[in-house]
């Protein structure tokens, strides 16, 4: 799965929502890439691989939206401020996009 950042607007793409639901998650506590990768699999059912989840991650830090720490071989990942506004938008477009959907029978 490829992850773009529109370049325009700096929001996530929503083709592949995993930089969505990773912010999403990060939004809620800071993690290493093995928790995002976990709590992703509870919530699609298959666990992303590392070749997946890592490419994300350094995207979303290009971007500006996380940031890491490392502490020995493992890096913290936590929302920088920029993040949290971008966590804002991207949940205001998700449910302007998708409300609908889910509120129909």
């Amino acid at each position: 799965m490829s992850i773009k950042m529109k370049k325009s607007s700096r929001t996530c793409d929503m083709r592949g929502m995993l930089s969505f639901q990773m912010l999403w998650l990060l939004s809620k506590k800071t993690m290493c890439g093995e928790e995002l990768a976990e709590e992703l699999e509870k919530r699609r059912g298959a666990k992303p691989k590392a070749g997946t989840i890592y490419p994300a991650l350094k995207e979303l830090k290009k971007s500006g939206f996380i940031d890491g720490k490392k502490s020995g071989k493992i890096i913290t990942y936590a929302l920088t401020k920029n993040g949290k506004q971008e966590v804002k938008r991207a949940k205001e477009y998700f449910v302007r996009s998708f409300k609908d959907i889910l509120l129909s029978d």
